[in-house]
Formats: structure tokens, C-alpha cells, sequence
């Protein structure tokens, strides 16, 4: 017999975690087909219980009877059920220590566990994904950032107008406000002493394409990496122009022998045969996105050995770092830990090392939000949710039961089933070494 009941859990592990993997619109059709639809109660969701009762669904605090449950990020070791199916962003598969207890927990109650993450088709494409929000809320925070931090340095500035990301309504209000910005640059430019504008974008994927998003509503010129220098050196240069550049993996990473060109396939092989080059660029940047992928395989881009270095020739021209990668002394060193939402920012002092919360102290400002999707929560979830929707009734309907093998699901979902009844699918067999 096929189940017909799944639950939407209340998201818990982040204050400002307003986002939802399924929207009423989403409750309705799944309702209309014959499902019922249990939503766990929330006062901060975005969108409200009511909204979710309207659609149909049952409101309640219990979710015990339904076998599937839908959630987005890491949940409570104590609420797991034996033989369950879990549908969440698991942060297991890199052996993330952290969230280890979490994986035994769901191991020793026989678990299902689906990871969004892995959710990709025959070409390793990710069909379920935040990044494109994460990158337009990133690089519309880094913006407002930049106003602050330039207001506290004495300097006004077009982008104190702007607001952070989570105190628009919507997508399309943020754009608007960053339009306004941008007529106000066109007709009165910048100072001198912040000429050239240059905004420098690490990555070429979605991130990184969010984050263009909200850029190319500025008046933009872009230029490539290696015009910099000379672009910089110039003196009669637009005021009311930013600077847009792009960086790929060969313009921030070089191969140790010096005569052998960059290869992208054997750098993704072999990358510890390879070393960062990134300070040719980074010190004629006003504002650098870190939008790339990023593991401990590979060289770091900015370290605290560098800053500082380069805090000793003189004045930084890098006014804000925003780090939406995210990962604790990560390929952006000095981004010691991924931020909240009601306290976004921290001021990095690169000649004692010691960063401190807020817009003042001496210094490079880092954003570095943690979950920067949950500040547009509303597009954020409807995209999400239409391209989870076709995947629901399947996961929902498969009788979990079975062999491996013998699983009636869509190839993108059996491809991101990490646990089937608490063991490792063929796929993950890897991650028995992070439980150890």
C-alpha cells in the first residue's frame, strides 16, 4: 500500500531560518492528488500557518504520523523515528565532524536519509538548490555593507540607501532599491578616492551567477582579470562606472612548476599540485563575492599571512569581503565563522589578526551570512519548492522496504539517497571511515 502522508518540519537550528521546502500553492496540488499534508506549527515561517490551513494541510505540533518528512536544515538528534524517510540539506557527505552524532542517530533508528545536495541529473547537475539566492541576498548585503562600513569610515556613500536583504519584502523590491542606487551613480558618480569601482566575483556558477544578478543592475563596464593593473594606473577613468571581474579557477590558482600550464581537469585531480596566485589581483579590488566551491584540497585564496603582509605596504584598497562561501578559515582565512542574520558582519584586523563584530575597528569588513537564502525567504522557497515538487509523490509513494535494488524512484532521488534503512547506499560507502 503506497503512503499518502508527509510532513513538513518547523525549521529550528537558526533563529532566522524563515525558508520552507514546500509553499501552500505546493500543499494544495499535493492535496488535490490524494496526499495529506501535515505542516508542523511556526511562528516565524514566512509563510503562515494559515496560509498552510487554507491550502488544506493540517497544522500540528505532531509529526509521528507521517512516514516522510520534509525539512531543509540539519535536524535534532531526539527527533528521529525508526524506519522514517528524511528529506533535508544533511551536511554529511564531506565527514562534517559536527553533524556526525546526527548521522549515528539516524543510522541507529534504521533511517531513510535523502540529501538535497546530491539531487542531480545524469550530468551531475544539482536540480534542488539555494545558490542563486544565495548569491543575489550576498551581493545585495555586501553592497548595504559597504555603505555602513564607508559611513563609519566618515565617507557618504549611493549604497547607505540600501537596506540588508531580509528587510525587503521580496526579490523584486531589493532589485528596485538597487536600480534607484544605480541611477543615483550614473548621474553622480563616486569620489576620487574610491576610483576605480572594481567588484570582483570569484566563481562562474550559480552563486556567482546571483550575485552578477544583482551587480549588472548597476551601470557596469566589465573588464577581465589581467586589465586590472592598467586599469588601476589610469587617471581620467569614469566616476559613475563600476568595474566588474570575473575570476575562473586558472586566474586564482597556478601550477607549482612555473612552466607548466594550468590544466582545469588535472587541477580538479591533483590540486595539491597547484598554488594560489590570487594576490596578482586582490589588492586593486573595492569588493570581493567569494562565490567558488571551495574544499580543503585547495589553496586558499586570501590568508591572514597575506593580509597582513599587505597591511604593511600601506592603506588596503579591499574595503569589504563578501564571503558566501562561508567556510570557517576557509579559502577566505580570516572568515573565522559564518555569521547570523541579526549580526551579519565583523571588521578583520589584519596586523593583529583579531576580528570584532560590527562596522567599526580598523581594518576589511566580511559578510559572511550563513544561511543568506533565509533573507529572501519568500522567492527563495517558491523556487526551491517547484523544483522539488515533481520529486515529492514519489519519495512519498516508495516503499521504502525494499532492496536497494528494487526502489521505485526517480534516478536524481535514488542517486541522493545517502542512508536506506540505516546503512550507507553503494554510493556513500565512503563516509563508513567519518563514523568511526
Amino acid at each position: 500500500m503506497k503512503n499518502h502522508t508527509i510532513a513538513i518540519r518547523h525549521e529550528d537550528k537558526y533563529l532566522m531560518e524563515r525558508r520552507t521546502a514546500i509553499t501552500p500553492s505546493h500543499v494544495k496540488n499535493l492535496i488535490d492528488k490524494g496526499f495529506k499534508v501535515l505542516v508542523e506549527s511556526s511562528d516565524k515561517r514566512v509563510f503562515k500557518n494559515g496560509e498552510y490551513a487554507e491550502a488544506g494541510a493540517e497544522i500540528t505540533t505532531d509529526l509521528s504520523l507521517a512516514p516522510v518528512i520534509f525539512g531543509l536544515k540539519e535536524m535534532p538528534n531526539h527527533f528521529f523515528e525508526p524506519h522514517k524517510t528524511y528529506v533535508f540539506f544533511s551536511h554529511t557527505i564531506k565527514g562534517q565532524p559536527y553533524n556526525m552524532p546526527m548521522l549515528r542517530k539516524m543510522m541507529e533508528k534504521k533511517a531513510n536519509l535523502i540529501d538535497y545536495e546530491k539531487i542531480a541529473d545524469d550530468q551531475n547537475r544539482r536540480l534542488i538548490f539555494f545558490g542563486r539566492f544565495a548569491g543575489l541576498a550576498g551581493m545585495i548585503n555586501s553592497l548595504w555593507s559597504f555603505g555602513m562600513r564607508m559611513r563609519e569610515l566618515g565617507h557618504e556613500t549611493p549604497f547607505t540607501r540600501l537596506k540588508q536583504a531580509h528587510h525587503y519584502y521580496s526579490l523584486d523590491e531589493a532589485k528596485a532599491a538597487v536600480k534607484e542606487v544605480g541611477h543615483i551613480i550614473q548621474d553622480q558618480g563616486f569620489p576620487k578616492t574610491l576610483n576605480p569601482f572594481i567588484i570582483g566575483v570569484t566563481g562562474y556558477g550559480n552563486v556567482a551567477k546571483g550575485a552578477q544578478e544583482i551587480i549588472d543592475l548597476l551601470p557596469v563596464k566589465e573588464v577581465y582579470p589581467d586589465e586590472l593593473e592598467n586599469l588601476c594606473g589610469q587617471g581620467d577613468l569614469y566616476s559613475n562606472v563600476i568595474y566588474k571581474v570575473t575570476f575562473k579557477e586558472s586566474h586564482i590558482s597556478r601550477h607549482k612548476e612555473s612552466n607548466e600550464p594550468f590544466d582545469l581537469q588535472h587541477y580538479y585531480q591533483h590540486p595539491d599540485a597547484y598554488e594560489n596566485q590570487f594576490d596578482r589581483y586582490f589588492p586593486y579590488l573595492t569588493i570581493l563575492m567569494n562565490c567558488m566551491y571551495w574544499d580543503t584540497r585547495y589553496p586558499k585564496i586570501v590568508t591572514r599571512n597575506y593580509l597582513e603582509m599587505l597591511s604593511n605596504q600601506g592603506e588596503i584598497k579591499v574595503k569589504v569581503i563578501g564571503d558566501v562561501t562561508c567556510d570557517p578559515n576557509g579559502s577566505v582565512e580570516i572568515t573565522h565563522k559564518g555569521t547570523d542574520i541579526e549580526d551579519p558582519v565583523f571588521v578583520y584586523n589584519p596586523r593583529t589578526g583579531v576580528p570584532t563584530m560590527g562596522f567599526k575597528g580598523d581594518g576589511i569588513l566580511v559578510m559572511a551570512v550563513d544561511i543568506l537564502p533565509s533573507e529572501l525567504p519568500r522567492d527563495s522557497s517558491i523556487a526551491f519548492a517547484n523544483a522539488l515538487y515533481e520529486f515529492v509523490a514519489p519519495i512519498a509513494q516508495c516503499d521504502f522496504r525494499n532492496s536497494f535494488e528494487s526502489l521505485e524512484l526517480p534516478a536524481p532521488i535514488k542517486r541522493a539517497l545517502i542512508l536506506h534503512r540505516g546503512e550507507f547506499t553503494p554510493d556513500y560507502k565512503y563516509m563508513e571511515d567519518f563514523i568511526k
